[in-house]
């Protein structure tokens, strides 16, 4: 069930965002909701908006035909929409935000395809352009994220081994995933420790071996109101950060331009046929070449010279 109701959450992200017009509700539920009845497709649409719009997505209403006053239409304007922050919280629609931001993991990539292509198939006229407001970068490479995914999604208990910092022990958690989040350059599980009986954060690239999902689906509840990413940013080490100066092609790197500290527009940059805005961002320096390197020729390291040696030499070990 949480499966389904995650594609469908995704599919009218997708179809809302990428058509050039208002979408009629009725063309809705014939798409998405196919042999619901009126009542149901009215209680489910409600629900899903609902749930789309608790994570910043900006569903606006409005008239199909200006001169008549017929049934309201529904889209979401890709440049109100422009990522916005997206906390993962633990429910079932937290699938929407990872996929913005996560959306070169594979089987969220292989979601998010399969939903325009289904859209595509039934006739849908769709801008696949609005699709790069999101601009994902960041990937979840990190062997044990599908397990924690899954089991936040159909409420199941992980068992793992794990290496504490400054530790060689491995020592056998049990943990009640509440969510995934990315913290400092780091992928964490947030979730209630059974053995300590407290709320707990994992790094995941610290978890030793396959994690397992050990329980029935349903066997908890995550507590009312849970903000994944705040408990990560309140149980996680304080990160170091360090100043970084980006130049970025226009139009790009909307993800590094919301967390910039300044934006100097309309700067040389690295070629003389784009036009490049001078970013500062105080950032950690964990995975930051990694989130660079996403950006391909669209960004440049001015400062520090660490990072961008960095970069360049992950790209000749490419090249090679």
């Amino acid at each position: 069930m949480a499966a389904e109701k995650s594609e469908r959450l995704l599919n009218l992200l997708i179809m809302l965002l990428v058509q050039r017009t208002y979408v009629a509700k009725e063309r809705i539920r014939e798409i998405l909701y196919p042999g619901s009845t009126p009542e149901a497709f009215e209680k489910m649409f409600e629900r899903d908006k609902d749930e789309l719009r608790s994570l910043g997505v900006p569903i606006e209403v409005g008239q199909m035909d200006a001169f008549f006053d017929d049934e309201p239409g529904y889209r979401i304007r890709p440049d109100e929409f422009a990522l916005p922050d997206i906390s993962l919280t633990a429910d079932e629609a937290a699938v929407v935000g990872l996929a913005t931001k996560v959306w070169q993991h594979a089987r969220l990539a292989e979601a998010t395809t399969e939903a325009v292509r289904k859209l595509t198939a039934l006739g849908v006229d769709v801008d696949l352009g609005a699709l790069d407001i999101v601009e994902p970068r960041l990937s979840a490479d990190e062997p044990s994220f599908d397990v924690f995914w899954e089991a936040t999604q159909d409420r199941v208990p992980v068992v793992f081994d794990y290496v504490r910092s400054g530790e060689t022990e491995q020592r056998t958690r049990h943990l009640q995933p509440w969510g995934v989040a990315r913290y400092s350059g780091r992928w964490y599980v947030v979730g209630f420790d059974t053995d300590r009986r407290a709320e707990r954060i994992f790094r995941l690239s610290r978890v030793v071996g396959k994690a397992t999902k050990r329980g029935r689906p349903g066997s908890y509840e995550i507590p009312p109101g849970t903000d994944v990413s705040e408990v990560a940013r309140r149980l996680a080490p304080e990160p170091s950060t360090t100043r970084v100066v980006l130049l970025v092609r226009k139009g790009a790197g909307h993800t590094l331009r919301r967390g910039a500290d300044s934006v100097e527009e309309g700067v040389p940059g690295p070629d003389t046929e784009s036009t490049w805005d001078r970013l500062v961002l105080e950032r950690g320096s964990v995975g930051l070449a990694d989130e660079v390197l996403g950006y391909g020729a669209d960004a440049y390291v001015e400062e520090p010279v660490a990072l961008r040696e960095a970069v360049v030499g992950r790209l000749r070990e490419a090249v090679a």
